[in-house]
């Protein structure tokens, strides 16, 4: 009896014997090393703040406070290495699991990895494989992005390779999974409720997707997203074999346009049911210039719209004045193409309808948001058709439209000669289809 009783007395001394006993080790002499030796591998400083053993739950080295680069390109709060006993004593040593908590990793560490990638071919094996990786709170610090904070399990094959992987954001809006198909991988990425972390910053109401990943090739097979109360469907290839490269097909499909367009520009407002359809390409040496490289062609349709700021109809009966950009054009139909060419854009072959009005023409917009352009104005006056030819200037912002010196000029001649009203009309259409004659596009 009295044995057993000093067996339980000293069952939590045991424990704590092993709890306690790994941080009297010193391991200054190993930081030291360890901090050299990654260095040396990364070309790059590193430094370490603690490091501990511990034998419970499992044996496992505990590594707090890692900083990488001059400019802090990669820290982690915490490493857990648990290895597998039984490759110890093994020259090809076996980690069962690295467990990272809270890293954060900025642009400029992805060169690191890459040089370090670089120096190691991928049949290569390596003495020390890793069979499980779980990251926690993980941030990516990337420029002109807002990346939500996620976690990750990821299994490792041979030569640490991923077999597959689970990616949730922390607060549950995304989810991205990654499993073995044949010698290519299978991705499914799933989305609610979640905003563009780039570019104009869309909400989300749905997205689904399905991808398959080789070594050199991402193929989006489908990409179905519902937002702003309409759909858009897409496929891609992305592609890195020489230089990066990215095609495919986008389709939207009765999508409310009026918040998308005031967050690309706040002053030009634009409401309507939006459908449409084309295709992009892009091709740079590196990823972060393909968005700079994208030569696109979109053809779309706008119903049941408004578009805030332009008085079309106001604008071609002032001629002179700039009364005509304030107010709004209520149409049927407004339909076009958008060309893109980098971040050049250019809405050709524009075709608004309402009622007694049309306008056609084309408007460029240029990377500083300055606008460039000419927009005809039909006016049907009682049995009298009305055409007049409008400038478009300013920027996005601030947009201007006035008539075109050709018009002023048709306009003041057939005043003169024949009084306003028809007069006026005719001077402006004679100029007009001299103009077109003699090919001179010019003001």
């Amino acid at each position: 009896m009295q044995k057993s009783r000093r067996f339980l007395v000293a069952i939590p001394i045991i424990l704590i014997v092993l709890i306690v006993a790994p941080f009297l080790v010193p391991l200054q002499t190993y930081i030291d090393q360890a901090e050299q030796a990654a260095g040396e591998a990364l070309g790059a400083p590193v430094r370490i703040g603690s490091m501990h053993l511990a034998l419970l739950p499992t044996p496992r080295l505990n590594v707090s406070d890692v900083v990488v680069g001059n400019d802090e390109d990669f820290t982690v709060e915490d490493v857990a290495v648990v290895p597998a006993l039984s490759t110890l004593f093994s020259e090809a040593r076996t980690i069962s699991s690295l467990k990272i908590k809270r890293p954060v990793i900025k642009r400029s560490a992805l060169e690191l990895a890459a040089a370090l990638g670089k120096g190691d071919a991928d049949d290569t094996p390596t003495s020390v494989a890793i069979r499980r990786i779980s990251i926690s709170r993980a941030q990516l610090l990337w420029p002109g992005m807002d990346l939500p904070e996620f976690s990750a399990d990821v299994v490792l094959k041979e030569n640490n390779r991923p077999e597959s992987a689970r990616i949730v954001t922390t607060d549950g809006k995304v989810k991205i999974s990654l499993e073995p198909e044949g010698d290519k991988r299978h991705i499914t990425v799933n989305a609610w409720g979640w905003t563009l972390p780039a570019g104009v910053p869309l909400l989300l109401n749905r997205l689904e997707g399905e991808m398959t990943l080789t070594d050199d090739r991402l193929h989006v097979r489908r990409l179905d997203i519902g937002l702003y109360e309409g759909s858009m469907s897409a496929d891609a290839v992305l592609g890195w074999q020489k230089n990066w490269t990215l095609e495919g097909r986008l389709n939207v499909k009765d999508v409310q346009v009026a918040q998308p367009v005031r967050m690309v520009s706040p002053s030009t407002q634009l409401s309507g049911w939006l459908n449409g359809e084309g295709e992009y390409r892009a091709s740079a040496q590196e990823a972060g210039k393909l968005l700079e490289q994208l030569q696109a062609n979109f053809g779309f349709r706008v119903r049941d719209g408004v578009l805030d700021g332009f008085d079309l109809a106001k604008a071609a009966a002032l001629l002179g004045t700039r009364s005509g950009v304030d107010g709004q054009t209520r149409f049927d139909t407004l339909t076009g193409n958008l060309n893109v060419a980098g971040r050049q854009y250019h809405l050709r072959n524009l075709d608004i309808a309402s009622g007694l009005l049309r306008a056609t023409g084309d408007v460029k917009i240029r990377p500083n948001r300055q606008l460039g352009g000419e927009v005809k104005v039909e006016l049907k006056k009682e049995a009298t058709l009305v055409a007049i030819p409008l400038q478009v200037t300013g920027t996005t912002e601030s947009p201007m439209l006035l008539p075109t010196k050709a018009a002023l000029a048709g306009a003041v001649a057939g005043t003169a000669v024949l009084g306003p009203g028809v007069g006026t009309s005719l001077g402006i259409q004679a100029v007009d289809k001299l103009k077109g004659l003699f090919g001179n596009n010019k003001d």
